[in-house]
């Protein structure tokens, strides 16, 4: 399906309201002859791995005019509760749900790279700041004298300040959600912790956000989910930190969403799925469908016949 001819920022959703647990769709564009995978990832609100996972094999600096473009814009929604601000540093994305809205908020992050971890840990907002000054740690002031650059104690706001024009403060020391003078980083792992935005993201998203809401940083490369009878599988690279537990995190959460029942699920597919980690919620398995056994009798899968 072709994207119309607008593009956007931070995507909003309503939530399903039929127990779905998937929102948007897969769209495709055609490249025109200018264009990289880096400039069509910021105009239509994705993250630049985000946008060359999905489309294997095509160049992200020469696409090629014509070139058909993958934007995998259809998410599962992250696990556990619907509420406040979700970030998965394996998707590389924020989710926010506003209380009592019935939607969902969703745009790229940077997050912080291999030396500087962003951490898995449940935080909060505690302000929101126009033209935030940056602070840098002593460890990062070394960072950058080891390149023969002097950092100031307190970078005022403007052009070389990294964290752009808005920031939100959390409720553990060191990191925030903030914008960038960088853009070009959103997306990947560039940062020394924090969670960045694209400009435009942050600006729509900071007074949104209360002061209070509470946020969730989580690791889920494997997001699994219900559309209808279809059981979906959207599959990212963990970290390379989080890498030696392999596919046995996919392979139980999988067997939880199908209810433990292992039959319900195309296992080689999923495991292909999972391999490939284009990011694009695939269906891997179906709910489990009234069989026939002995007698000719029909049960649902789980309940035992009556044959007396």
């Amino acid at each position: 399906m072709l994207l119309p001819a607008f593009a956007y920022a931070v995507r909003e959703y309503p939530l399903p309201t039929d127990g779905s647990d998937v929102v948007g769709e897969v769209f495709t564009v055609r490249a025109q002859h200018e264009d990289t995978l880096v400039a069509l990832a910021r105009e239509h609100g994705l993250g630049v791995q985000e946008l060359s996972r999905a489309n294997p094999g095509v160049d992200p600096w020469l696409p090629g005019e014509g070139t058909e473009i993958r934007l995998p814009i259809r998410f599962v929604l992250p696990p556990g509760p619907r509420e406040g601000v979700v970030v998965n540093l394996a998707e590389y994305r924020l989710y926010y749900f506003p209380p009592g809205e019935e939607r969902v908020l969703t745009a790229p992050v940077g997050i912080g790279r291999a030396a500087f971890r962003t951490p898995v840990l449940n935080t909060r907002v505690t302000d929101r700041i126009e033209h935030p000054n940056w602070t840098p740690p002593q460890s990062v002031r070394e960072e950058y004298a080891r390149r023969g650059v002097e950092l100031m104690r307190v970078v005022p706001p403007g052009p070389d300040n990294p964290l752009g024009d808005y920031a939100l403060m959390l409720d553990t020391p060191g990191y925030l959600i903030h914008g960038t003078n960088q853009p070009f980083g959103v997306g990947t792992r560039v940062s020394h912790g924090c969670l960045r935005l694209f400009p435009e993201d942050i600006e729509r998203l900071v007074w949104k956000i209360p002061v209070g809401t509470e946020v969730r940083i989580v690791h889920a490369p494997y997001k699994i989910g219900w559309d209808g009878d279809e059981l979906l599988l959207e599959a990212h690279r963990p970290l390379e930190e989080f890498e030696h537990e392999g596919l046995t995190v996919m392979v139980r959460e999988l067997l939880k969403a199908g209810g433990g029942a292992s039959d319900s699920v195309n296992w080689d597919l999923a495991e292909e799925v999972a391999r490939e980690a284009i990011g694009v919620p695939t269906v891997v398995g179906h709910r489990q469908e009234l069989l026939v056994v002995e007698r000719n009798e029909v049960r649902l899968d789980g309940v035992e016949p009556d044959l007396e």
